[in-house]
């Protein structure tokens, strides 16, 4: 098999962690980095896993959904509360995002269930998706691979 890597750095959005019992349950942002590792077992006509240069899709898709969002749990007690206040502010005070866990773990598994379908759509099946690191910061990390039976 072989793979490659393809990093997108430096994109700003916060999110709430509401289960958390410190300062992670109020809203707070970081700059978010994705590094996406791709694989196939055949290189294409060009001896590429993937052409980097064909990737703006994934880019597109981070700068639509995530770039100054704020990112929270589906089951947030308060999502609704939340919503209406940006709703009513007159203004947009920020783009929400919905997730199942708004957790860097969580995150990496949204981001990798989203992109795998689009990852074999555009190479028409030879490349996939191995998996998705989130980095908070450049301190924190985590990284979704799921298990290949």
């Amino acid at each position: 098999m072989f793979t490659c890597k393809k990093t997108y750095a430096d994109i700003p959005f916060a999110h709430r962690q509401h289960r958390h019992d410190g300062h992670c349950a109020q809203i707070h942002g970081h700059n978010w980095s994705f590094t996406f590792t791709f694989g196939c077992d055949e290189l294409d006509e060009c001896g590429f896993v993937v052409d980097f240069g064909k990737l703006k899709y994934i880019k597109a898709w981070i700068e639509e959904n995530l770039d100054h969002a704020c990112v929270f749990n589906h089951d947030d007690p308060l999502l609704q509360d939340i919503l209406a206040i940006n709703e009513q502010s007159g203004c947009k005070v920020y783009q929400p995002y919905i997730v199942d866990l708004c957790s860097s773990e969580g995150i990496a598994r949204h981001v990798f269930e989203v992109m795998e379908p689009q990852v074999k759509e555009q190479s028409k099946g030879r490349a996939f998706l191995i998996s998705v690191e989130v980095v908070e910061d450049s301190r924190n990390s985590a990284t979704y691979q799921p298990s290949r039976a």
